[in-house]
């Protein structure tokens, strides 16, 4: 017996090729961002999943934060990291 709804990749596919003529009248820069939140929200598939929401634009959102969430948090690191070898070094 086959599924009778599709897997939430199918409709993160699905969701994106609806987008596809939005992407398109982006300009070439912005395209590759585009691109890249999409890859975001793929790297939350399985969690996306099991939510099973009847609106999957939702997860798709909290997926793509996460990952900008996680990015700003180690940009945050990374800042830190320089100010405190800028700090070391005025003190010698």
């Amino acid at each position: 017996m086959g599924r009778t709804t599709p897997t939430y990749r199918d409709v993160l596919n699905s969701l994106e090729d609806r987008w596809a003529e939005y992407r398109r009248a982006l300009r070439t820069h912005d395209q590759p961002r585009f691109d890249q939140l999409f890859s975001y929200a793929r790297e939350h598939a399985d969690a996306s999943g099991l939510l099973n929401h009847q609106e999957p634009l939702l997860p798709t959102l909290i997926s793509i934060d996460l990952e900008q969430e996680s990015r700003l948090d180690e940009h945050e690191l990374r800042i830190e990291a320089l100010e405190a070898a800028i700090d070391g070094q005025s003190e010698d």
